[in-house]
């Protein structure tokens, strides 16, 4: 299809709902379309090639087509054991839409209503809540009369986050992850140093004996590491109990990916999950799939991976990206792109970064809807491999 017709599939957006330990457990769907053409859309999403296996097991939360006019059978590709509708607070007052609501219900379908539905929620069926809580967290009344889960939209800090938890919401979207807590404790000096000469030895493709050594100095990473080659994943013959046996069996290329990934792979104080993690890997993985589809070799590929991986770096471990940059022997173009999104790779990193870009950008990078969701699809999908095998 050429960019300059229209694209006849929708422009999507996905953003991961996370639990209290930072788990992933769904995903929002940010679909544009027009209010009129909202189940078409959700039609050609869901419909898409091995689409649900990508993502599974996470449920998937969309914005419900109008139920005035959608018939229950035309909802026949959007599967009621991992589909989640959202609905505005006026379905819950038309006394024709609370019916809808309740039809939902009976076959199956988790609804959340966005705002406080109060009983007239009850009245349709809905036990859930979505709340917008950059500003205000929903109130105490509202959390007693609905039996849950409830979703924290647009949480962006950490405090906002244990504001919402502490209210009662168990589900959790936003950017906190992006905007640590400043005032928490700092990493520790000597862990940091350690980390940006593993990096240093990655970019520089030393030798694995040297590699060997300072994962030594690092249990946390080397257990990390050796419960990643013995997962399902790569299913040893054998259980692999060395660092030269984990090198023989991911091979140097493998090894570096799952090395820079598995920097971010550290507890949290409380003991849950870095929620870096996975975002580091959607944009590294995502990186990767949008220039292999633009043709790229395989050493544009690892550069993509490289620029994705590391474009969080500076969040990890509370440094000016410069500072990080300057211990470590990158391309020109990977530099260019962690300093200042600029080059080939800082084009990509920009877009990448978005929730969801829009049509004209992407039509700036000769990419249409299609090409960007597979390489999104791609890209969520490893993502959830990884977050289940560290």
């Amino acid at each position: 299809m050429s960019l300059s017709e229209p694209s006849p599939f929708p422009l999507v957006g996905l953003k991961a709902v996370t639990n209290a330990q930072h788990e992933w457990v769904a995903l929002v769907f940010d679909i544009a379309a027009a209010p009129d053409d909202t189940l078409h859309a959700l039609q050609l999403v869901f419909g898409y090639p091995d689409m649900m296996a990508a993502l599974a097991p996470l449920d998937c939360i969309v914005m419900a087509p109008d139920l005035a006019v959608t018939d229950p059978s035309q909802l026949a590709s959007l599967p009621s054991s991992t589909v989640m509708f959202r609905v505005p607070l006026s379905a819950c007052t038309d006394g024709g839409r609370q019916k809808k609501c309740k039809q939902l219900v009976e076959q199956g379908y988790r609804l959340l209503v966005e705002g406080e539905g109060g009983i007239h929620a009850g009245q349709a069926g809905i036990r859930s809540m979505a709340f917008d809580c950059h500003a205000q967290v929903p109130s105490q009344l509202a959390l007693l009369t609905m039996s849950g889960p409830h979703l924290a939209l647009n949480v962006d800090t950490p405090a906002r986050h244990d504001a919402a938890k502490a209210a009662g919401m168990t589900l959790f979207c936003g950017d906190h992850a992006l905007h640590p807590d400043l005032d928490a404790a700092p990493t520790d000096g000597t862990s940091r140093k350690r980390l940006l000469a593993l990096l240093g030895l990655l970019a520089r493709d030393a030798d694995s004996r040297e590699l060997e050594i300072l994962m030594k100095q690092d249990p946390a990473l080397s257990y990390h590491l050796l419960k990643v080659v013995n997962s399902a994943a790569f299913a040893p013959s054998t259980p692999i109990h060395s660092f030269g046996q984990a090198i023989n069996v991911l091979g140097r290329r493998q090894l570096q990916r799952w090395l820079q990934l598995l920097l971010y792979a550290r507890q949290q104080d409380d003991g849950a999950a870095n929620p870096l993690l996975p975002l580091a890997a959607v944009r590294a993985a995502q990186m990767e799939a949008l220039v292999k589809l633009r043709g790229g070799d395989r050493d544009e590929q690892d550069m993509a991976f490289v620029t994705g991986v590391f474009s969080l770096l500076d969040v990890l471990l509370d440094m000016p990206m410069a500072e990080i940059i300057g211990a470590l022997n990158l391309d020109l173009d990977v530099v260019m792109a962690l300093l200042d999104r600029a080059g080939p790779y800082g084009e990509l990193l920009k877009v990448v970064a978005q929730d969801r870009p829009d049509s004209s950008t992407l039509h700036d990078l000769e990419l249409d809807h299609e090409t960007w969701w597979r390489s999104l699809l791609q890209a969520y999908h490893w993502a959830i491999q990884v977050s289940r095998n560290l």
